[in-house]
């Protein structure tokens, strides 16, 4: 079933709507939640949130990219998940690639003194646009969905040392983007 067949059935408050958004992008999401709270109950508990959020935001809403709003809730909804379990501890997996991007971005509390984060946002998606297609995915993958730099040497048949020194490679191409950018670190 298509995106806009299911927004129609969400439209038509059918029941249906939600079983086809879980068939078509349960494992995306169930990935997605994973790579940040590496726990599987409370994953599938976030997947269960973000279908129960779209259901009670379609409609009003009527997303343009049913994929990219339903992935951007789970998202959201892991990393709320994941702040409250994880106040006093880490989780290696993902705060290692925060922590690898977070050294190109500008220091603690200067990325809200010089530039909105929505602006910020903006910068990095023309950054990206900038960037040859596999960057851009490794990028996302990496930064975005959280997935590790094993799982990211298996999809693009690369080396772990290979990929590791391509993300750091975009990492400083976005740090010196943003500092021409006027974004001091």
């Amino acid at each position: 079933m298509d995106d806009r067949q299911i927004i129609s059935l969400f439209f038509e408050r059918s029941e249906q709507a939600i079983k086809a958004l879980s068939d078509k992008y349960g494992s995306l999401l169930m990935r997605l939640s994973m790579n940040v709270l590496g726990n599987k109950e409370d994953s599938e508990e976030c997947v269960d949130d973000t279908l129960l959020t779209v259901w009670n935001q379609i409609p009003p809403e009527e997303p343009q990219h049913l994929s990219a709003y339903t992935c951007r809730i789970a998202r959201n909804l892991a990393l709320t998940k994941y702040h409250s379990n994880t106040a006093a501890k880490r989780n290696s997996h993902f705060d290692l690639s925060i922590d690898e991007l977070e050294e190109s971005l500008a220091g603690p509390g200067t990325v809200e003194d010089s530039v909105a984060e929505k602006e910020l946002g903006r910068l990095i998606n023309r950054f990206l646009k900038e960037q040859k297609a596999e960057d851009r995915q490794l990028f996302v993958r990496r930064y975005w969905f959280g997935d590790g730099v094993k799982e990211l040497s298996s999809s693009f048949s690369m080396s772990e040392n290979r990929i590791s020194v391509r993300l750091s490679r975009i990492r400083s191409r976005l740090r010196e983007f943003l500092e021409k950018e006027g974004i001091e670190q």
